[in-house]
């Protein structure tokens, strides 16, 4: 449904609209707003953190940030409640509303609370409440994390009230998260996810009659999961699901998933959407199949210039058709600073990212491309002067240290791309007159399973110089998905779809 990482799906619909926020984690703009009328197409409207909206994250890794959201809507205010993460776990929770999705978003205020995954429940006697997840504080937890509940004052944005313990999860010894709570025919539905967001990622479930409990795990758990279908099933690590009722009485739910090739995933966790039927005893998710077809692919969504992130914070440039003029800073792209780096998502498995550059503006400068998937895994194309002339440099980053792949000498203006197919990525260097294949990189290097972290792939272009030095003018900007673009010999004999 939302191809490319947009992990930790959660959805709410007002009248005949769907409205969905994904985690964004060290990027900026941060919780992207999607809207749909058809639960297929999406475009994006807005983002929930951005301008004086967006929180100081400081010096946190890629995969750190902004993580879950939960996003709701009650009596014409929208709200969402995500967690602040440094160091891999729950440093703040916080709320931020508007009136509408597009924006403006409030600035976020911090909750008193603890954990991840936080989510908002409207119940029917005009009462809020808010579940999150935590360690488990109790000696007889029969895991090692518990979903916890306290009232929400929506006048006064903030939690009171006694916490409330609810649930221990259905798996004994896996950690328990991402709770959203649902109410049918009297009955409380606690949704979860278990299993980690791997492999063995499932959807579990609880259910009470009173909303502070007793909560029973739902027998049939796990709900939904993939962790049976064994390696070769095209979406894996399916979990992390939120319901949604559609107008016509139907129900949906939206979970994340990964499709992977051999075993290895570079796209990230993406969004997708499954049927929901309510049973007598609870929401069954994708009704005579119990899974996400095979062959299912995300759906494609509009693209606009708001397609551009960076990290940790907005950077200077200049964004014009397919021109963009980036103002340089000396953070590298290892730093936990915020470089002057503005990517977007890869979004397809086969494809190409390519930009034209004028040597003669690399003075002091080390400015290209990159496909980076953390701060411990990227590949680099570089533009560097050398006593000798402008070089093209190949690198990979990894947490062990960077291997130069290829090197080449460049002048005039050049073509520089990252070209994408199922096994491998490989840089090009193209001028009027000629194309080289500087270097391949295998696909798995940029992996998740290889280099660990929570996002996908971003493809993008960086200018690391002196404050005091030049902007680098990127000119023809382009992203081509499919096989047309990862077999181009030339990115200036291809038509590309811009992404400005």
């Amino acid at each position: 449904m939302l191809p490319g990482w947009h992990p930790d799906p959660s959805i709410c619909r007002v009248d005949n609209s769907f409205y969905l926020v994904t985690s964004t984690f060290a990027f900026y703009p941060g919780l992207p707003i999607y809207r749909s009328s058809d639960l297929h197409h999406w475009d994006l409207i807005g983002h929930a953190l951005i301008d004086e909206s967006w929180p100081s994250l400081g010096p946190v890794d890629v995969s750190d940030g902004i993580w879950a959201a939960t996003i709701r809507h009650a009596d014409g205010v929208f709200y969402i409640v995500f967690t602040v993460a440094a160091g891999r776990t729950g440093a703040g929770l916080y709320v931020t509303t508007a009136t509408r999705p597009e924006g403006p978003w409030s600035s976020p205020r911090q909750l008193d609370g603890d954990g991840i995954d936080p989510s908002l429940f409207f119940d029917d006697d005009g009462k809020v409440f808010l579940t999150a997840a935590r360690d488990a504080t109790s000696p007889h937890a029969s895991g090692p994390g518990e979903i916890w509940m306290r009232q929400f004052d929506p006048s006064a944005g903030a939690l009171i009230g006694p916490t409330f313990i609810l649930w221990h999860g259905a798996a004994t010894g896996t950690w328990v998260e991402a709770p959203h709570l649902y109410k049918r025919d009297g009955t409380y539905h606690l949704i979860c996810a278990e299993g980690g967001t791997e492999r063995n990622h499932a959807v579990t479930a609880a259910r009470a009659t009173e909303i502070t409990g007793p909560y029973r795990t739902d027998p049939r758990s796990p709900l939904l999961t993939h962790r049976h279908l064994g390696d070769h099933a095209t979406v894996q690590n399916v979990g992390h699901a939120d319901i949604v009722d559609g107008s016509d009485g139907r129900s949906w739910a939206v979970v994340l998933g990964v499709r992977p090739i051999d075993g290895h995933h570079t796209l990230g966790r993406e969004t997708f959407v499954v049927p929901v039927q309510w049973s007598r005893t609870g929401p069954v998710f994708a009704p005579g199949e119990g899974r996400i077809v095979e062959g299912a692919a995300p759906a494609g969504r509009a693209r606009s210039s708001e397609d551009w992130i960076s990290l940790r914070g907005p950077v200077e440039a200049e964004v014009a058709d397919q021109r963009i003029v980036l103002t340089p800073r000396p953070a590298p792209l290892d730093s936990a600073e915020s470089p002057a780096f503005l990517g977007v998502r890869q979004d397809h498995h086969m494809g190409s990212f390519e930009a034209g550059i004028d040597t003669d503006e690399i003075i002091a400068h080390e400015a290209g491309l990159a496909a980076l998937q953390g701060s411990g895994a990227r590949l680099t194309v570089s533009l560097v002067r050398r006593d000798t002339g402008v070089v093209l440099r190949a690198t990979h980053a990894q947490q062990s240290g960077s291997t130069l792949l290829g090197e080449l000498a460049v002048s005039g203006h050049v073509r520089v791309g990252i070209r994408m197919t199922e096994t491998h990525y490989a840089v090009t260097a193209a001028t009027s007159d000629r194309h080289d294949v500087v270097a391949r990189l295998p696909r798995t290097s940029l992996s998740t399973e290889t280099a660990g972290g929570f996002v996908g792939v971003t493809l993008g272009i960086f200018n690391i110089a002196a404050g005091d030095a030049s902007q680098i003018a990127f000119h023809t900007v382009r992203y081509c998905r499919g096989t047309e673009g990862a077999n181009s010999q030339s990115g200036l004999a291809h038509p590309m779809a811009s992404l400005a």
